[in-house]
Formats: C-alpha cells, sequence, structure tokens
C-alpha cells in the first residue's frame, strides 16, 4: 500500500492574524471582526504561541458587566469572572494553547478539535513557532476530492491489493463519495478489510459492495448463478467470524 493520508499542510492556512500578550481588549475584538474569526492565537518573541484568545474568553466582560454574581456563582465561574476583568491578551487568553504540528493527519486534527469543543487550531513547527492555522472547515476540505480521483486511489491501493488481475473482476465507481465495488471474488473473507481501507481513503462518505463469490479460479465466468458462485447484493458484509456487519453498507467488523 502506497498512498499516506492527507496532513494539516495540504490543508491549513498560512497567513494567520496573532496578537501579542499586551494587545487590548478593543483590539483583539476590532481584529476578530476585520478578520472573520473567532479565535486569535497569542504570541511572544519571535513568534511563539503562548495562548489563544477566543470569543468565549472576552463573553463574560459583557455578561458580568452590570451584575453582581452571588457567593455560589463567584466560586462555580472563577475563571469567567478573572477573564471579566482581563483589558490585555496576556489576562484574557487560554494557555498553553492546544496546537498540532503540520505533518499530523487530518483524523488526528479532527479528533483533536472534537475532543476540545474548539473550532479552529494554531499550527506550529517542533518549537511552537506559528506555521498556519486549521479550522473545522479546512478538515471537510478532503470531501471536495473528485469522484474519479477517488475511484483511481481505491482501484491502485485497495483492489489490486486485495483482489489482484487477471483473476480479479472487482470494478469500482464512485457517486458523490459514496465507494461501490461491484464484480467476482474468491474470498468473501477480505470484504471488511476492503471497506475499513475504503474508509481510510480521503474524501470517502461511504462504502457499498455488490460482490459474488467464485469459488474455484478454474470455472468459467460464464457459469450460471447458484453453480459456484454465492452473490451478497448490497447485503451484509461478512466479516470473517460468521457473523454480518450493517447491510448494504460495509461497515467495520
Amino acid at each position: 500500500m502506497h498512498g499516506t493520508p492527507h496532513i494539516v499542510s495540504d490543508v491549513m492556512t498560512h497567513t494567520v492574524a496573532a496578537i501579542g500578550r499586551g494587545a487590548a481588549f478593543k483590539e483583539i475584538v476590532r481584529m476578530m471582526h476585520d478578520w472573520k474569526v473567532s479565535a486569535l492565537p497569542v504570541l511572544e518573541g519571535e513568534g511563539r504561541v503562548v495562548g489563544v484568545v477566543s470569543e468565549a474568553d472576552l463573553l463574560p466582560k459583557e455578561e458580568f458587566r452590570d451584575s453582581d454574581p452571588d457567593r455560589h456563582t463567584q466560586l462555580q465561574r472563577l475563571t469567567d469572572l478573572a477573564k471579566a476583568g482581563g483589558v490585555t491578551a496576556g489576562e484574557l487568553m487560554t494557555s498553553p494553547a492546544l496546537t498540532v504540528q503540520a505533518d499530523t493527519t487530518l483524523a488526528q486534527a479532527a479528533r483533536t478539535m472534537a475532543y476540545a469543543k474548539v473550532k479552529r487550531l494554531p499550527v506550529v513547527d517542533e518549537l511552537g513557532m506559528l506555521q498556519g492555522i486549521v479550522s473545522r472547515t479546512d478538515l471537510l476540505k478532503v470531501f471536495l476530492r473528485d469522484d474519479e480521483d477517488i475511484a483511481e486511489e481505491v482501484r491502485r491501493e485497495v483492489v489490486a491489493y486485495l483482489f489482484p488481475s487477471p483473476t480479479s473482476g472487482v470494478r469500482v465507481a464512485v457517486q458523490e463519495g459514496v465507494v461501490t465495488l461491484s464484480g467476482r471474488i474468491r474470498d468473501t473473507a477480505l470484504v471488511p478489510v476492503a471497506a475499513r481501507l475504503i474508509r481510510a481513503v480521503e474524501g470517502v462518505v461511504d462504502v457499498r459492495f455488490d460482490l459474488s463469490e467464485r469459488t474455484s479460479f478454474s470455472e468459467s465466468t460464464a457459469a450460471p448463478s447458484g453453480h459456484g458462485e454465492s452473490t451478497w447484493p448490497l447485503g451484509p458484509v461478512p466479516n470473517g467470524s460468521g457473523e454480518s456487519s450493517a447491510a448494504g453498507r460495509g461497515a467495520l467488523p
């Protein structure tokens, strides 16, 4: 297998709006508005990322502007109350910053964002210097990939690997990111393996199968149905353990 997953450097934005520790509150708000972003990396020195200021860090100032929180609220919202009194990026930022490196896979970056519930991540080098930024929208760019491009990778990296020619009669079709494998194969135990590998191809939305099993390579390809072959048209995918996965979906075992 020669395919490699897309990484953050493939989709990240290189031009990034950033601020220093001493940036004032209104300067931060103005920059977010001008750049149409909801968070800004905070830098020090020659560009090392030391934190991130987001809209969530700024909102406590408005939330507590004309209120006098009771003792319970004070105990529960100590961090927000402190930020309500902040006037510079250094006082408002969340630190240390959650970051990724340019060679992080898109799947890893997506998991990091989902776990931390953030919309974007600064991209840094091994010294923590800012290289760019990657957002949720950037991570979804892989689904803009052309169907024929996906089909060619599936043929090259999956079909040729699991069902090699000249015995393979497997055909690959892709429509709107949904991959369908059809034809004859010798061993249906390979179907869940194929499903797993195809789902790992960037841009794949779903996997389906319309495959028949040939019990012997010496049999004629013109053999009538029911004589030396079994068919699973878009049906449950065998997982090699006597069980089946979700019908018609090529789900993983």
